[in-house]
């Protein structure tokens, strides 16, 4: 829990978070058990009470009083973000802006995406009016990932709180720090709604504890695999779930593309924060006429890259050490089947600091083609046509994002309604990231639901229908007192009127 809570009973239970490029301890954290998450959805759920009867105005005033104080503390939160992930301090602050974005999108919109509307009534209904109100869930559980440690989570955090809700959240056991200076920020710049939002830090027992604790929406980004054992969890006492699970993520790119600038986009969106970005670029599909030169362009940038410990690096070590073992085994097998290495190989797999690896004309049925790396590497193929590029390209299990690259800005659209993907970008990579009106997320291997914008809003609260009579009906069908009569000549109209229409 937050480092705010003095109910909490003293605990000899604690992790060691380490620093991923060297190893060394950077702090301990405790071990949250089922007490301390029962007590911190206990606080919660007491100032959500609060929280939700607020009008929507207050509620926008007090997230914008906390999205100021994020930004008075950015140094704090990023250093916190670039010393628990290993990412450079630029990455980790790029980060916390794009934060700032989506928290303040959601805070100026919650009122009129959620506020009630009136709806037609239609013809059966016509002296009723209709409104639709969506209404806080009460206390929602998020459990976050490590590798955009502040970015991803509040994506539901920030959107859930928006919409009237209390919050517990279990960031990963690698990035508790941060999660904590989250909750903290928000106690200090929301006194009077302290323990609003709570953090809980271990391992997954303590997110097993969350998902039991009786919160009424699960918010969950992680692997598919520990998604599936969250979501059975939740079966259980039906609580609702959202799942943002990874991708496998492909770029499209036709003939008359602006190569350098898909070439630096690639790069960026595959190697950026050493590849361990859901939504970054994996795959690459270039139709046969450019490929070559692509090809090139990609590698010339690749090979340029500085990685390493000191400043001037542009990424930073795999944050979590079984990673490199997934990365290694995807890039020796493909090459071992015949795949060619035009940046790196085998040699650039050692160690925490992984070098770009570009690889080309890998086996569509590799696992460097079908399983997600997350590892600063790119596979660059070849296809016959754009035709081709798509089915490749939507023959995965996972359907996150996209991207397509393309000098027919309308042909490119077009060409991204084909993709079976939940966010594309034309001619840029992630573009939708920074868009906080934009929703996100994916489907199959990918997950379920969205976060960010109105679909985020809506996705932690329930509709709640009402109606309100406003005169007699002319025949009430609602009533045993109808004669027979009436009943008929109602439903006789009604067909004429429909078989008109």
């Amino acid at each position: 829990m937050t480092d705010t809570d003095q109910d909490a009973s003293p605990r000899t239970t604690t992790f060691t978070v380490h620093d991923p490029g060297t190893g060394e301890p950077l702090a301990e954290h405790p071990v949250d058990g089922p007490a301390e998450v029962a007590r911190a959805m206990d606080r919660a759920r007491s100032a959500a009470t609060g929280w939700a009867a607020l009008s929507a105005k207050r509620r926008r005033d007090h997230l914008l009083s906390w999205k100021r104080k994020l930004a008075s503390s950015l140094d704090e939160v990023a250093e916190s973000v670039a010393a628990e992930t290993g990412k450079p301090r630029a990455d980790a602050e790029l980060e916390v802006v794009l934060t700032l974005e989506h928290l303040a999108w959601a805070a100026r919109n919650a009122g009129r995406v959620l506020g009630r509307r009136g709806v037609r009534a239609g013809l059966l209904a016509a002296n009723q009016r209709a409104t639709v109100v969506h209404r806080p869930l009460g206390v929602v559980g998020v459990i976050g990932p490590w590798n955009y440690p502040v970015y991803t989570p509040m994506g539901s955090i920030g959107y859930a709180l928006a919409a009237g809700n209390g919050v517990v959240f279990k960031p990963s056991e690698r990035t508790p720090g941060t999660g904590v200076l989250l909750s903290r920020l928000f106690d200090a710049a929301v006194p009077e709604h302290a323990g609003l939002f709570c953090t809980v830090t271990g391992p997954a027992s303590t997110g097993e504890a969350l998902v039991r604790s009786g919160v009424d929406k699960v918010a969950f980004t992680g692997s598919p695999g520990t998604a599936r054992k969250v979501m059975a969890l939740c079966a259980g006492s039906l609580t609702p779930f959202l799942a943002e699970c990874g991708g496998k993520d492909a770029t499209v790119v036709t003939a008359d593309a602006d190569l350098d600038a898909a070439a630096d986009a690639i790069v960026w969106g595959a190697m950026s924060n050493a590849g361990q970005t859901c939504a970054g670029v994996e795959r690459v599909y270039a139709v046969r006429e450019v490929h070559s030169a692509l090809c090139d362009r990609i590698a010339e940038r690749a090979a340029a890259l500085h990685v390493g410990a000191d400043p001037s690096t542009v990424y930073g070590p795999m944050t979590l050490p079984e990673q490199a073992g997934v990365v290694r085994r995807h890039v020796e097998g493909a090459l071992a089947a015949g795949a060619r290495a035009l940046v790196g190989g085998s040699a650039s797999l050692s160690g925490p600091y992984i070098a770009p690896v570009v690889l080309a004309d890998v086996d569509e049925d590799a696992p460097a083609m079908t399983e997600e790396t997350f590892g600063p590497t790119v596979v660059v193929n070849s296809v016959a046509d754009v035709d081709e590029a798509v089915r490749r390209a939507n023959d995965s299990p996972y359907a996150l994002g996209a991207a397509v690259f393309c000098g027919d800005r309308r042909a490119g659209a077009a060409l991204a309604a084909r993709l079976r993907a939940g966010a594309v970008s034309v001619n840029s990579v992630l573009g939708f990231a920074a868009v906080p009106a934009l929703p996100f997320g994916g489907s199959g291997d990918s997950g379920f639901g969205r976060i960010h914008g109105a679909e985020g809003l809506r996705a932690f609260t329930a509709p709640q229908s009402v109606t309100v009579q406003r005169f007699a009906p002319p025949v009430n069908l609602t009533s045993f007192t109808t004669t027979a009569t009436a009943r008929a000549r109602a439903v006789a109209l009604a067909r004429w009127l429909h078989q008109r229409r």
